[in-house]
């Protein structure tokens, strides 16, 4: 079947819908270090970079012509802290710039613990910055070493208490199933992550990417995948210890206290679209979605030469659009309201996937009342198997 993607030779941000976006999304690719399982856009050790970076960025939006207010804007890396205050002043004030922030939005800058001083929160509060995702990973000092990770876990608890003081709202996330990680272990990294009291939490279960060193070590038999039935009795081990502190379990991986998920990535799973800049970036705007170039200088390369930082670009037909849809709201665990994916896709949610849906309600994978189809506690652990058939 041939490709719907195709390279473009020029470029031009996609002009705005009547209805814009009310999301936008900021590439960072700078980083201290490249932790062995990282398989992101990144440039680890490149800091010379930066001015270009922001002089590209500064261009890429310049495509929009004019300014576009969001209600949630989100700066992701990489590592965004990884640059200096006056670089990040600049960054954030592009943003405010080209993208300024709704009476009520969320603006959420992720960062790295060891990054997180006074003068750093202090420039975020006066930007407007309403939530930090910190990248903690763990609080355990033996399984930040196993992860290759940087920091310690003082750092955190540093970070932590600073973002919180300020009034910042605090997210963080956490890997489990690290290389020779217990059940107990992982216990006591989830109870060591409340008693800093984050607003947000994020589960990940580590995973092996091609190209990431943690790739080469399993193949070459250095390393080993945690046993399914652990990584299932850790995830089991999340919910039931978070939900015991008054989080709420909102999609696969997240959680938050009443009020406090994240409002970006919610876009996300409802299907919206959004504007992004920055390399890798992927944006979704008018219908049509667009990727940037991976390589961080190949995109300043492109873009300070007038040129397309675009790698991909494709425009989804309905249904496949619809049924997009229907994989990014089914990671909620408020599934998907059939009268609502009608109303958005024009398409009815039986005609799309109905055979597929009965199959996994009768495998006890999804539950279907009638008025809304969502994952059932064991959906949950095999989530990823599921969307593949819906497609």
């Amino acid at each position: 079947m041939p490709s719907r993607r195709a390279r473009l030779s020029g470029y031009a941000m996609p002009t705005p819908p009547t209805t814009s976006p009310r999301s936008a999304y900021v590439h960072v690719p700078f980083c201290r270090h490249r932790c062995a399982y990282c398989n992101f856009t990144v440039v680890a050790g490149r800091d010379e970079l930066a001015q270009q970076y922001l002089a590209a960025v500064a261009r890429e939006w310049s495509r929009l012509e004019q300014p576009q207010t969001v209600d949630t804007l989100y700066f992701g890396g990489g590592t965004p802290t990884q640059l200096t205050l006056p670089q990040l002043e600049q960054l954030l004030e592009l943003a405010a710039r080209w993208h300024p922030l709704a009476a009520g939005g969320e603006w959420t800058v992720e960062a790295n613990p060891e990054d997180v001083t006074g003068p750093l929160v202090d420039l975020l509060l006066a930007a407007g910055v309403t939530r930090v995702s910190l990248g903690s990973q763990s609080l355990s000092a033996a399984k930040l070493v196993a992860l290759d990770r940087q920091h310690a876990p003082g750092a955190v608890a540093s970070a932590s208490r600073l973002i919180r003081t300020a009034g910042l709202q605090l997210a963080t996330d956490l890997i489990f199933a690290a290389p020779g990680e217990t059940l107990a272990d992982w216990c006591d990294d989830l109870a060591a992550t409340l008693a800093l009291s984050p607003d947000h939490v994020s589960t990940y279960g580590l995973t092996f990417e091609r190209g990431t060193q943690f790739w080469s070590r399993l193949t070459r038999g250095q390393m080993s995948e945690a046993d399914e039935e652990l990584q299932r009795e850790m995830f089991a081990a999340a919910i039931e210890t978070l939900a015991a502190a008054g989080f709420e379990h909102y999609e696969v991986s997240n959680f938050a206290r009443p009020g406090r998920r994240s409002r970006h990535n919610e876009a996300y799973w409802a299907g919206a679209e959004y504007f992004a800049v920055g390399p890798g970036a992927a944006r979704y705007v008018a219908g049509v979605r667009e990727t940037n170039h991976r390589s961080t200088t190949t995109y300043l390369r492109r873009v300070l030469a007038g040129q397309s930082p675009v790698a991909q670009r494709e425009q989804l037909a309905p249904d496949e659009s619809a049924r997009e849809r229907l994989i990014f709201g089914l990671r909620r665990l408020e599934g998907v309201e059939r009268s609502w994916f009608r109303a958005r896709t024009g398409f009815e949610m039986d005609e799309l996937a109905g055979p597929a849906i009965a199959r996994f309600v009768e495998l006890g994978l999804l539950v279907d009342d009638g008025a809304a189809v969502r994952l059932t506690r064991d959906g949950l652990f095999v989530s990823d198997a599921i969307w593949p058939d819906l497609l």
